[in-house]
């Protein structure tokens, strides 16, 4: 897929959705001044507790307080979990939805329900969570490890071609920091090779592509409503399904009153009273407070996305410096932070020079190197495993991200002025690109 140009990039109707257009974000370059960390002035001025409410996170405004308190109060608290599953399941369109305690959980449920021979192996990105990878091997199936595309930090579908094995039964993917996958391309190349095709969206709550939401592009998918994703809920996660079979297994594995809801058609309804053996169960309060932030989900989402964009439409433009790689028919989400890449080989000086001046001028910059799954040790102890897994001698898209990347902050308010200045700090530092050399 060739890149895509920045004006493809911006989606305009983000920024109409805020009251703003990116017009009232042109802004000049600023003349070239000593920097900061040379003695001239510091670029950005934001008082301390304004930054903080911009960038404050979660956000739990009165309508979650009430809930809450109200749920306290009227001692309903397990109607809370059905009410979440019906509104979601609307959200999604999703054919089967189940409420789980944490994504993980989720994640555990998925494996048990796919119901695969021992041995069998799920292909998964080692740029991910580590439950991802690590729950699968309590129903003897082994990971193959991908690589990530370096534009998108999300799967490598021509890796995954070249690690197809005989015992290759699945193929899982995660849309990292809120980016879809390319799921149009992977669905295809799946049901070719005859791989059952999942998603961990668990940073992508109302992401879409093509009009359809994610989670909802695989088999099955799971979300997390941990206190830092899109969707926060404390702790909180969600399995999405396709199939009945497959929602039936799950739910009965981490719910044992789950069994006798289901028609009495279903194999699983003879598990009545047992289930699989785990309790699974979101926390209530949780559930009073998902439904509160679904409520407020594309709205927040659409203001996120307009200050992203009208910041990095102009760091775009600085040499070395791209964002993640979205392609028009996607509609993408921003979990955490702003992750915007940055050729260091090119620009000619480190990541760690370049944060010692941007933050000298008052930005708000970090980086985080995402831990790579087949690097760890319990991957590499053939106790753990059915059969051990294959360790790739090397992930470049992996290592190019980690090495490659930078995060900002994510305003979650109006916040022209602070984007201004950031977008002039940069220039500044970028001017003054010979002497951090």
């Amino acid at each position: 897929m060739k890149p895509h140009s920045r004006r493809t990039f911006i989606k305009t109707g983000a920024v109409a959705t805020a009251g703003l257009t990116l017009a009232d974000y042109a802004f000049a370059a600023p003349p070239a001044e000593q920097l900061a960390l040379a003695g001239g002035p510091k670029t950005v001025n934001v008082p301390t507790a304004r930054f903080a409410a911009l960038t404050k996170w979660p956000r739990y405004g009165e309508a979650e307080k009430k809930a809450v308190c109200d749920l306290l109060d009227n001692n309903k608290y397990y109607q809370e979990l059905p009410l979440f599953e019906k509104e979601w399941q609307e959200y999604t369109q999703s054919p089967f939805v189940k409420a789980h305690m944490n994504g993980s959980s989720a994640l555990t449920s998925m494996y048990f329900a796919l119901d695969l021979p021992p041995g069998s192996e799920i292909m998964v990105p080692s740029y991910t969570f580590v439950t991802a990878s690590l729950a699968m091997r309590f129903f003897d199936c082994v990971p193959i490890f991908v690589d990530i595309d370096p534009h998108t930090a999300t799967f490598d579908l021509e890796d995954a071609k070249r690690k197809l094995t005989p015992r290759t039964r699945a193929v899982e993917v995660m849309h990292s920091w809120g980016l879809p996958c390319q799921m149009d391309t992977i669905g295809v190349w799946a049901r070719e090779k005859g791989l059952i095709l999942l998603e961990d969206a668990a940073h992508a709550h109302g992401a879409s592509m093509q009009g359809r939401k994610m989670g909802t592009w695989g088999t099955m998918g799971i979300f997390s409503f941990q206190t830092s994703k899109v969707m926060p809920c404390i702790e909180g996660g969600m399995g999405m399904y396709q199939q009945r079979e497959h929602y039936e297994r799950a739910a009965a594995f981490g719910e044992y009153t789950d069994p006798v809801k289901f028609p009495k058609d279903s194999p699983i309804r003879a598990y009545e009273g047992t289930g699989f053996g785990q309790k699974y169960r979101m926390h209530p309060l949780a559930a009073a407070l998902g439904r509160q932030q679904l409520k407020g989900l594309d709205r927040l989402n659409a203001l996120v996305e307009k200050n992203v964009k009208a910041l990095n439409q102009h760091l775009t433009q600085l040499e070395g410096v791209t964002e993640p790689v979205c392609r028009p028919d996607q509609q993408r989400v921003y979990y955490h932070r702003n992750m915007l890449f940055v050729d260091f080989k090119k620009l000619g000086f480190t990541r760690d020079a370049l944060l010692k001046a941007l933050r000298a001028e008052g930005v708000d910059v970090n980086f985080w190197d995402y831990p790579e799954q087949h690097k760890l040790k319990i991957y590499s102890e053939a106790k753990w495993w059915h059969h051990p897994p294959a360790i790739p001698a090397s992930m470049p898209g992996n290592a190019y991200v980690n090495a490659n990347h930078i995060f900002l902050p994510l305003f979650y308010e109006e916040a022209p002025d602070v984007i201004e200045q950031y977008v002039k700090a940069f220039q500044k530092v970028w001017s003054h690109r010979k002497e951090l050399a």
